[in-house]
């Protein structure tokens, strides 16, 4: 039988290939659902599933969970937004360098910068400039957007760093923090998406409904590998996994999600990486192991991708 450490490290390698479909999955819908619908549907499923867990909570854990949501919902935004822009491959290895946002946070706060740290960075923009070479330096807005994105969730690993030592539950946290998440896409949705006049919501709205229920129907089985297999199911394996292995083993493994991504991003989108393309990812790969190589990172037990 296998042993229990080895199957920790399973887990997680398990856990990596499943958040790298994630990206040619949404990139699927980018043409026809918004950000916003596809944030909804598949948090709204993942919540579902999880509301168990908020049975009986405390205030103080559904607190840090709603706060840690509203940062999650934007990291979410920005990295669906720029998927809309771009192409999953090169939205997958900018989303990853949010490995650097919180030790980049501790620098700012006063923290010396280790050599590591500095060595990574070297390698991160080496790599983002192979990557988006092409025939000159090319950057676009979702580019900017995916770069948001792991500056978000850079942010949002570092505030889990902090919160999961101040509950008493930390599947109640997960749970409110993604219910958290669907209703912020909500709310968005009403604010920015949804006919709200009434000369609009008389003309509009019938359209529109119809336009997001064919959306719906057509993406159904993406939505809801998203929601039930990508989003709630798979965060309980990554808490198993987490549980068995150091933090350092997980870290490495994480940093190649953005590699997985790549690949079935071919297999699924028909994307392919040219030579710059395959250097600036290895460049990038490379810049994440070097950053976290002897950081823990016990926050990303709670971060789905």
């Amino acid at each position: 039988m296998m042993p229990v450490h080895l199957r920790g490290i399973a887990a997680l390698l398990l856990v990596t290939l499943v958040w790298g479909t994630t990206f040619p999955a949404m990139k699927n819908m980018t043409g026809y659902l918004s950000a916003s619908w596809i944030v909804l549907c598949r948090f709204a499923l993942a919540g579902a599933l999880l509301l168990p867990f908020l049975w009986g909570v405390r205030w103080r854990d559904l607190r840090w969970g709603i706060l840690a949501g509203v940062v999650l919902f934007l990291c979410y935004v920005f990295q669906i937004e720029g998927l809309a822009l771009t192409s999953s491959n090169r939205n997958a290895f900018i989303c990853g360098l949010n490995v650097l946002v919180p030790p980049l946070i501790g620098v700012a706060l006063g923290a010396r910068l280790e050599r590591r740290i500095a060595g990574a960075l070297l390698l991160s923009v080496a790599g983002l400039f192979a990557l988006c070479w092409e025939g000159g330096f090319s950057w676009g807005r979702g580019d900017t957007l995916a770069l948001l994105c792991a500056l978000f969730f850079g942010i949002y690993v570092k505030l889990m760093e902090s919160f999961t030592r101040k509950v008493d539950k930390l599947m109640a946290l997960t749970a409110s923090q993604i219910v958290t998440v669907a209703v912020c896409a909500a709310v968005w949705l009403l604010l920015t998406e949804v006919p709200l006049g009434l000369a609009e919501r008389a003309r509009d709205l019938p359209d529109y409904i119809a336009y997001i229920r064919k959306g719906l129907e057509m993406y159904s089985v993406n939505l809801i590998y998203l929601g039930v297999i990508a989003t709630a199911a798979i965060i309980s394996l990554q808490t198993w996994g987490q549980s068995h292995s150091s933090a350092n083993e997980a870290a490495v493994i994480y940093a190649f999600e953005p590699g997985c991504a790549a690949i079935f991003a071919y297999f699924w989108l028909g994307e392919t990486l040219a030579w710059n393309g395959l250097l600036g990812a290895a460049l990038l790969i490379s810049g994440m192991i070097a950053s976290q190589w002897s950081t823990e990172r016990p926050a990303t037990v709670l971060a789905p991708e």
